[in-house]
C-alpha cells in the first residue's frame, strides 16, 4: 500500500515513480477523497461537540421543571448527521484504500525504468560448462536417468504436473535438506506455514486483488474474501505472520525460512524454454523472509542476495545476479535482484531466487508495525524475502551443467558423513548419476 501522506506531498513525483513499472497514476481523485474526509471529520467533531453542549442542559431544565423533549430532538437529529457523517467517512476511506491496494508498490531511485531489456547483470559466478558435444536437454537427460516421471505425472493432474522417482526423489529431498540447514546456520527460524490461508494474506502480501486469479481457490463462495486458496509461495504465508501486532523494535531483525510446496495457476506455454520443470503448477521451495527496521533495510536486502548466491555457487553450477529493471519487478516489490542458472541445452539463464525488497509496501497493508525505541511511537517494519531455493530450476541445471557425453553426470556427491562442505559433499546420499 501506498503511503498517502507522501501522495498529498509530491504527487508528481510518486506518478514519475510509478511510470517506470509502466503504470499511469492519477492522483486527482484519490486527493479529493481526502479532503472531503478530514472535512468530514472536522464537522463531526464540531457536531460531537454541539451533541454534548446541548446533552448538558437537559439536567438544568430538569431541575427547572422545565420540557426536556425538544433537547432529545435536536439530540436525535445531531445523532442521525453524525452517524450519516461517518458512514460517509467510513465509504471515503473504503474508496481511497481500494484505490491505493490497486497500485503498485514505488520502485527505488536507483532502478532503470523498463522490463527486461533494462535489466543489469551485477555478478557472475561458478565456471561456464564447455562441451565438445551437443548438451542434451534436462528432460530427455531426467527421463533417461528415471530421475522425473512426466508422462505419469500428467496422467495424475494434467500439464505442469511431474513425479520425482527414486534418485529423482532423494536428489530432491537432499536439496532441500541442504539449504535448510544453511540457513539453519544462519541463525534463521525454520517454518512449516499451512499450505490454505485467508483471501487477508494476499492482501497483505500485495498480490490480491490484482492476482487473485493466478491462485487455486479451495472454496467456491463468489466472494473470494469468504474463501481460501493455495499458497503460491511460502513469502505469502511469511510476511502476515505478525499482521496487526507492534513488534518491540529489539527483536528486529527477524529472519525466518519456511519450507512448501508452490502452487500457482501459471499459464505456461509450449516454448522450449518453458519445457519439463522450468515452469509447473506445483513446485518445492524454500523461502526467507526478514522483517527488517528501515534504515538496516538495504543491510538485510544485501544479505539475502548473498545467501541466495552462496547456495548456488556451493553447488558449483554456473550462474549470474541480475538486477531488474522497476517494471520486470513484481507489483509488490521496491527492487529485485534475481539469481540466474545457466540451462545449457537452452542457451539461456532461468532465475531460481528472486529477492526482493517490499519497503513498507506490504507492512502497510497488513498494518505490521515496530515501536521507535526514540519516538516511541509505532513505525511500519520493511519486509524483504527470497528463494532459497527452488529446486523445479535448479534440479535442471545440475543434471544439465554436469552431464557428459554419454548423457551421466559426472559429479559424485558423497555423503554425510564427511564434515566438509564443498559442493561435492551437500547431500545426505551417494549419487552416482
Amino acid at each position: 500500500m501506498l503511503d498517502l501522506i507522501k501522495i498529498r506531498n509530491n504527487p508528481q513525483a510518486v506518478a514519475d515513480a510509478l511510470a517506470k513499472k509502466g503504470f499511469k497514476a492519477d492522483f486527482d481523485e484519490v486527493i479529493a477523497w481526502d479532503d472531503m474526509r478530514k472535512a468530514l471529520i472536522t464537522n463531526v467533531e464540531q457536531l460531537k461537540a454541539q451533541k454534548n453542549k446541548v446533552s448538558a442542559q437537559i439536567p438544568v431544565l430538569k431541575k427547572a421543571g422545565q420540557p426536556v423533549e425538544p433537547i432529545f430532538e435536536e439530540m436525535r437529529k445531531l445523532g442521525d448527521e453524525i452517524a450519516e457523517s461517518d458512514a460517509k467517512i467510513a465509504e471515503l476511506i473504503a474508496n481511497i484504500n481500494d484505490t491505493l491496494a490497486c497500485m503498485p508498490n514505488i520502485p527505488d531511485d536507483d532502478l532503470l525504468a523498463g522490463e527486461k531489456e533494462n535489466n543489469q547483470v551485477v555478478k557472475t559466478g561458478g565456471k561456464k560448462p564447455e562441451f565438445d558435444f551437443t548438451p542434451k536437454n534436462h528432460v530427455d537427460l531426467c527421463t533417461d536417468l528415471g530421475l522425473i516421471d512426466y508422462e505419469r505425472g500428467v496422467k495424475l493432474s494434467g500439464n505442469g504436473f511431474w513425479i520425482y522417482r527414486g534418485v529423482g526423489a532423494r536428489l530432491e529431498w537432499a536439496l532441500l535438506n541442504y539449504f535448510v540447514d544453511e540457513h539453519l546456520q544462519d541463525g534463521y527460524e525454520f517454518i512449516l506455514p499451512p499450505y490454505q490461508l485467508g483471501y487477508n494474506c494476499g492482501f497483505g502480501a500485495g498480490q490480491f486483488p490484482k492476482f487473485s486469479d493466478e491462485v487455486y481457490w479451495l472454496d467456491c463462495d463468489e466472494d473470494k474474501k469468504r474463501n481460501r486458496f493455495m499458497l503460491p509461495t511460502a513469502e505469502t504465508a511469511l510476511v502476515n505472520m505478525y499482521a496487526g501486532e507492534i513488534i518491540g523494535e529489539s527483536k528486529l531483525p527477524m529472519k525466518f525460512f519456511a519450507y512448501s510446496p508452490c502452487f500457482r495457476k501459471e499459464a505456461g506455454s509450449a516454448r522450449t524454454e518453458e519445457r519439463g520443470m522450468i515452469r509447473g503448477h506445483q513446485f518445492n521451495k524454500i523461502e526467507m523472509v526478514q522483517y527488517a527496521h528501515p534504515d538496516r533495510s538495504m543491510e538485510a536486502f544485501e544479505e539475502l542476495v548473498e545467501k541466495a548466491a552462496r547456495l548456488v555457487e556451493k553447488l558449483g553450477l554456473h550462474y549470474r545476479v541480475s538486477k531488474l529493471a522497476a517494471g520486470d519487478c513484481s507489483a509488490s516489490m521496491a527492487r529485485t535482484y534475481d539469481v540466474e542458472l545457466w540451462i545449457p541445452s537452452m542457451g539461456i539463464y532461468k532465475e531460481c531466487s528472486s529477492v526482493s525488497n517490499a519497503n513498507d509496501y506490504q507492512a502497510r497493508r497488513n498494518n505490521t508495525r515496530f515501536r521507535d525505541s526514540k519516538t516511541g511511537k509505532p513505525q511500519f517494519v520493511h519486509t524483504l524475502n527470497g528463494s532459497g531455493l527452488a529446486t523445479s530450476r535448479l534440479i535442471p541445471a545440475i543434471v544439465e551443467q554436469y552431464q557428459n557425453a554419454d548423457g551421466r553426470r559426472s559429479h559424485v556427491f558423497e555423503d554425510e558423513r564427511n564434515s566438509s562442505r564443498s559442493a561435492t559433499q551437500i547431500f545426505k546420499y551417494r549419487l552416482y548419476i
